[in-house]
């Protein structure tokens, strides 16, 4: 037997001894294993998998005493209530549009972030623009939306500085670009991060043989830089997508007057105004499962597509 033979021998040799090994070290101490695994095991049974009997609630009339088992069934009775309701396209067309306008516009912005904070030479200035990027991902929602109402009243600061009283926050057609851009704002900087570390596995060898070749900025870029991010890129957006009717109810909520109801009114805060103030609980939730149903739907369809696009890798 060759040299080569031998040494792969025992090679797969040793990796089945330790294999073995590990096998009966875990019989031997199972109880260990047992007490670090329990708890996490025992948290997500009773917090991720149990609440999921709650799904029931939206083909009942709900009644919170007699309780899910005791209150009246009424099958897809909410289902039709609501695919049948007047408003139901007004709400359905606010949550695409906030969220596809918000995908647009805010999932590109922490990619050219991570690329402009890659072109930072000084790591201590990068540390510095960084802090300051990252800051507003730590601000409080309600406390976000209460600098956006003070900076948007009709003596704020920026009709102070363009010499005008109007009130942005009572214009329906001026609440999306409010939302957007403040969650840009916010998220930008945090979301750039996981860019940042994917593109630090960029080859620097490449990038200085592409500097002595005499690419150019965007050539550098995307000979070098994007494809050791790609990968990342890719996944990122399958899963926003995932998350399109997913708009966030607290800023929705928090931004919305009486005045930008036309614009502002979406699937999730219509499902906290019937749930929780009309105590229609049995049609609120049917909304909200109809809004989840969106989203597999959505996120299976989009990753399917990203697989035929990129060489069968996806999720």
């Amino acid at each position: 037997m060759s040299k080569t033979a031998t040494g792969a021998l025992k090679k797969s040799g040793g990796a089945g001894g330790r294999l073995h090994n590990t096998i009966v070290y875990v019989k031997q101490h199972w109880q260990l294993y047992l007490l670090f695994l329990m708890p996490a095991f025992l948290l997500t049974i009773i917090f991720r998998y149990v609440p999921m009997g709650g799904i029931l609630i939206a083909f009942t009339e709900y009644n919170p005493i007699r309780g899910i088992l005791g209150s009246e069934w009424v099958g897809f009775d909410h289902f039709k209530r609501f695919l049948s309701s007047p408003d139901f396209l007004s709400y359905l067309m606010n949550t695409l549009k906030l969220s596809v306008y918000g995908l647009l516009w805010g999932f590109p912005a922490p990619i050219l972030l991570a690329f402009l904070l890659n072109r930072i030479m000084s790591s201590k200035t990068r540390q510095k623009v960084q802090l300051v990027l990252y800051m507003p991902n730590f601000i409080s929602v309600i406390v976000l939306c209460g600098i956006v109402r003070i900076l948007l009243s009709p003596t704020g600061l920026v009709n102070t500085l363009f010499g005008t009283t109007a009130n942005f926050m009572t214009m329906p057609q001026a609440f999306r670009t409010i939302y957007i851009a403040s969650g840009i704002w916010q998220g930008a900087g945090w979301a750039s991060i996981i860019y940042t570390a994917a593109l630090s596995n960029a080859s620097k060898d490449l990038k200085e043989a592409a500097v002595l070749d005499g690419a150019n900025i965007i050539q550098q870029i995307k000979a070098v830089e994007w494809p050791a991010i790609k990968d990342t890129v890719l996944i990122q957006f399958i899963m926003s997508v995932g998350n399109i009717m997913s708009v966030g109810f607290e800023k929705a909520y928090a931004l919305q007057t009486d005045l930008n109801l036309a614009s502002s009114e979406i699937i999730s805060t219509y499902v906290y105004k019937k749930g929780l103030l009309d105590g229609d609980y049995g049609f609120s939730t049917a909304v909200g499962l109809f809004n989840t149903v969106i989203n597999v739907i959505l996120l299976i369809s989009m990753n399917k597509i990203v697989e035929r696009m990129n060489e069968g890798k996806g999720i």
